[in-house]
C-alpha cells in the first residue's frame, strides 16, 4: 500500500524541482515583494487580470521546499479562475493551514495544495506554506479585484 505522505512528500519535491509559473511576466496589473522575516523566504509574484479573472500569475523567489513548490501549485490552481473564485481557494488552503493538522482540505476545492496539509502541524512551517498565497491575495487587493 501506498503512504499519502509520501505521495504528498513526492509532489511537494516535484514541484520544487520543477515550478511552475517561474519567471515573472512583464506589464501586471500587479507586482508584489514577501518575505518571511522567520527563515528568509522570499517570493515576487506578478499578477495580470482582465477584469474579474486572473490571466496570469507569476513568480519568482527563494527559499525551502515548502514555499517555491507551496507557491507552485497555487499559481496552477488560480490561473484562469475568477477572482472570487482564487479568494475561496485562498481561505480554503488558509483554514488548512491554521488547523494544525486536524483538516485535509478539499482537494475539489485545493486540488495538489493537500498535500501541504501535513506542514499545518509544524507552526514554523505555517508562514512558509503560506507566503505565495498571501502574495497573491495581496496582489489581488492592488488590483482591486478583491476588497
Amino acid at each position: 500500500m501506498v503512504n499519502l505522505e509520501s505521495l504528498y512528500q513526492e509532489l511537494i519535491l516535484d514541484h520544487y524541482k520543477n515550478p511552475l509559473n517561474k519567471g515573472l511576466a512583464s506589464n501586471p496589473s500587479a507586482s508584489v515583494h514577501h518575505v518571511n522575516p522567520s527563515c528568509g523566504d522570499e517570493v515576487d509574484l506578478n499578477l495580470i487580470v482582465d477584469g474579474e479573472l486572473i490571466v496570469s500569475v507569476t513568480w519568482d523567489g527563494v527559499g525551502c521546499s515548502i514555499s517555491q513548490a507551496s507557491t507552485s501549485v497555487l499559481t496552477d490552481l488560480v490561473q484562469g479562475k475568477s477572482a472570487q473564485e482564487a479568494l475561496k481557494i485562498i481561505d480554503a488552503f488558509s483554514e488548512v493551514m491554521s488547523s494544525k493538522g486536524s483538516i485535509g482540505g478539499d482537494p475539489e476545492i485545493l486540488g495538489d495544495a493537500v498535500a501541504f496539509s501535513g506542514v499545518s502541524k509544524y507552526p514554523a512551517r505555517i508562514k512558509c506554506a503560506l507566503l505565495g498565497w498571501m502574495a497573491l491575495k495581496d496582489a489581488m487587493l492592488q488590483a482591486k479585484v478583491i476588497r
